[in-house]
């Protein structure tokens, strides 16, 4: 029996929660600009004392960085959708998500920008879920991408005084759900194409090549994601090589690197390419314009004569099918299966 004056409680429920990147709210400098005060003030993101850091974040990347970064992101805007081609996506991804896994309700957010983790997490809250599994779109860890998520999570929690139950979803760099749908993918991307590229390029997302001597797994999953690739594709070894794009800093990153690979390419005698950014859920400014823009002009300037981009699993059929599998595994013994 309830008692007359109780607060009103929601039926019990299970949620799901995808977590991408982030993206600022729009294509102007200001909000570029207060996306990057967030994403580059966080610890794990650079690991340069406060004290050292920000001074030159403040007084210089944030006065100098983001107009030449709008100027990027308005290339790429989806002006249809009004909105950021990482956010349409990953609202797309938990839309067909959505029906696909009864008994849970899925959300999404961005670790910077909005919709924010503890925006979200709240109103999961607020509808009544008791158990949650925050689902990082990462197929391979890194302590600067999965686990700021889980920071910001945990730190969110700590404020509250009913906290739910939680799961978190594990890299998945050699699932075979991600690899039989990221092979399926390329094998439906190049089928397309009125070419044959002579080389792929899989290319992930850089990172201080000092996280691997600290222990960061992020190398060996991006090593062993484009090995599995290749095989499950059937291809020699040479055929897909593995790269590192988006570097940032004077410091040395992960090797090699996306655009001089690129451009030494048709030295080689190569000049018909495709590049595919395994470790992207979402295609997002680092791959339609860093990769579909400027690394077509750096191939084409060098001498290349075909180039492709790859889209990203994105909201695809396969993708969400794929998502569906890593979602329901976890949560395996909270709902029943389908």
């Amino acid at each position: 029996m309830r008692v007359s004056d109780h607060p009103t409680i929601p039926a019990p429920q299970v949620g799901v929660l995808l977590v991408n990147l982030g993206t600022p709210d729009d294509a102007s400098p200001a909000a570029v600009k207060r996306y990057l005060r967030e994403f580059l003030s966080d610890r794990r993101v650079v690991e340069i004392p406060a004290l050292l850091w920000q001074p030159i974040l403040r007084g210089i990347i944030l006065n100098t960085r983001p107009k030449k970064s709008a100027a990027n992101y308005a290339k790429v805007w989806d002006h249809d959708a009004g909105d950021s081609p990482l956010r349409v996506i990953t609202r797309a991804q938990a839309a067909a998500l959505q029906p696909i896994v009864p008994g849970a309700l899925v959300d999404w957010a961005m670790r910077y920008g909005s919709p924010s983790i503890p925006a979200r997490l709240a109103a999961l809250k607020e509808a009544g879920c008791t158990r949650i599994l925050i689902a990082p779109l990462y197929p391979q860890y890194s302590a600067a991408t999965t686990a700021t998520v889980m920071d910001k999570v945990f730190a969110t929690l700590n404020g509250w005084r009913w906290q739910p139950a939680l799961r978190t979803l594990p890299p998945y760099h050699d699932d075979a759900a991600y690899i039989d749908a990221l092979a399926a993918s390329v094998e439906a991307g190049l089928a397309t194409l009125d070419f044959e590229p002579e080389v792929v390029l899989a290319s992930f997302h850089g990172m201080p090549a000092r996280t691997l001597k600290l222990g960061d797994p992020y190398h060996c999953h991006c090593q062993k994601t484009a090995r599995l690739l290749r095989e499950k594709l059937g291809w020699p070894e040479g055929k897909l090589r593995l790269t590192f794009q988006s570097r940032f800093g004077r410091a040395e990153w992960l090797k090699p690197y996306t655009d001089p690979t690129l451009r030494a390419l048709p030295g080689e005698g190569i000049r018909r390419v495709a590049v595919v950014a395994p470790g992207f859920a979402a295609d997002c400014l680092e791959t339609l314009e860093e990769i579909a823009i400027q690394g077509r002009e750096s191939f084409e300037h060098a001498g290349g004569e075909r180039f492709a981009y790859l889209p990203c699993l994105n909201a695809s059929t396969r993708g969400v099918a794929m998502l569906r599998t890593l979602v329901a595994r976890e949560l395996e013994g909270w709902i029943a299966p389908a």
